[in-house]
């Protein structure tokens, strides 16, 4: 266990549960994941840009909502209340489906939804991870933590394959309720573990400010404006590769069951190679080559990317390329990206983050699913916009070196200040 998550009896407690959080999260949203695809191509392609533009409105009602709750509640309640409320909005769901009430509305709002409680879900375990952990730590452990979600991104696409047909996809999303609800469990015992109620430690503690103030943040910040340009960077290369995906599949398979067959498979890829990755060379990859490097795998995988879709734009490269991305992303980037978060302010890494995270990322989906819609308008086939994808992701990769330089120096400064209260127990 020391090999594998190094650190004291105390951080390895912490990882564990992190771990099983994780896992339960995206354990649940893989098994909405499949379903939220399917439903958005029976919507018809075309509606896409429009979904995406949906969910960016619903994020900017959203997002002011959660920072007044961060704000006004200790993160040991807020945290489990966000969880709870997805859970009502999932029970919901399911009864509005199994009686079969304006299905194809519903179908389009669940597109929608899927999108928000995605990025809130995983922006807020983030958030916390970020609370928790010194940029050291993150190094060491944020690669094994992740893993808990590769294993469980697993997991959600094995159950959707093996129990839509006899169950039916829609009492799935029960499914999904009861993982959430182990999260939350798994929150406690995070808490117990790494801020036990004998102290009264940064559990208890209200974070405070108005319900804006991630945004006054992030613009008096260089460092956070660029981590919040990478992140809307990698909207644009997800975004150009989802779109393609979904105007290739749609025209190569026309069964509901054959396409959320095929999209649980790339899941069940994605995860096998990201876990194998997290669990063995993760924590040695960010030790060695530093969050810059590793932040910029994800851009250089895009830069490949476009380049054979420049050249043989087919449903081999693109699933080939959706894999690739994902893979990099989860086992590599993302970890890279946590740990640029970890340097900055309480109040940043709960509402800056879930800002960026979450409202600015969507917000890119949106524009960025409009722009290639309009690069269709103009005639541009799939190729041609690969192309004109290049030099974005080329820049992007420039980005990621420059913000682990800044990472890195604000990490050494915060290291010579000594680590989290909970650290010296």
């Amino acid at each position: 266990m020391q090999r594998t998550v190094p650190g004291t009896a105390q951080e390895r407690g912490a990882a564990l549960w992190s771990f099983a959080y994780f896992f339960t999260l995206l354990a649940g949203y893989y098994v909405l994941r499949p379903l939220r695809d399917q439903m958005g191509i029976a919507g018809g392609t075309k509606s896409l840009p429009w979904l995406f533009t949906a969910t960016f409105a619903s994020l900017l009602v959203a997002q002011p909502i959660y920072g007044a709750l961060v704000a006004r509640l200790p993160r040991v309640r807020f945290i489990p209340i966000v969880y709870h409320f997805f859970v009502a909005n999932l029970v919901l769901f399911w009864l509005l489906l199994f009686f079969d009430i304006e299905r194809v509305i519903v179908a389009r709002v669940f597109f929608v939804w899927v999108s928000v409680f995605n990025l809130f879900a995983v922006a807020v375990f983030w958030s916390f991870m970020a609370d928790l952990f010194t940029s050291e730590q993150g190094k060491r452990l944020f690669g094994f933590i992740g893993a808990g979600g590769t294993a469980g991104a697993l997991l959600g696409p094995v159950i959707t394959i093996w129990l839509s047909g006899p169950l039916g996809p829609v009492n799935l999303l029960i499914a999904a309720a009861v993982f959430l609800e182990l999260a939350v469990f798994c929150v406690h015992r995070i808490e117990q573990v790494a801020d036990p109620p004998t102290k009264a430690g940064s559990r208890a503690q209200r974070i405070g400010g108005s319900a804006f103030a991630g945004l006054s943040e992030l613009m008096r910040s260089p460092y956070l404006l660029g981590v919040a340009g990478w992140v809307s960077l990698l909207s644009f290369g997800a975004t150009i590769a989802y779109f393609a995906q979904a105007n290739i599949v749609s025209a190569t398979f026309h069964s509901a069951t054959a396409q959320t067959r095929l999209f649980a498979g790339i899941d069940l890829a994605v995860g096998l190679l990201s876990l194998a990755t997290q669990v063995f060379a993760t924590a040695t990859f960010l030790k060695r080559f530093g969050t810059g490097i590793a932040a910029a795998a994800l851009p250089a995988v895009y830069v490949v990317g476009f380049a054979a879709l420049a050249i043989a734009p087919s449903l081999f490269f693109v699933v080939t390329l959706q894999v690739a991305q994902r893979w990099m992303n989860f086992a590599i980037a993302n970890p890279a990206r946590q740990v640029f978060f970890t340097v900055v302010g309480r109040g940043e890494k709960y509402k800056t983050k879930n800002l960026i995270d979450v409202v600015i990322y969507r917000g890119s989906d949106a524009l960025y699913g409009w722009v290639y819609d309009s690069l269709q308008a103009l005639g541009l086939k799939l190729g041609a916009i690969a192309l004109c994808a290049l030099p974005v992701a080329a820049a992007w990769l420039f980005l990621s070196t420059a913000l682990g330089r800044t990472q890195e120096g604000l990490a050494k400064k915060s290291d010579d200040q000594g680590g989290p209260e909970w650290q010296s127990e």
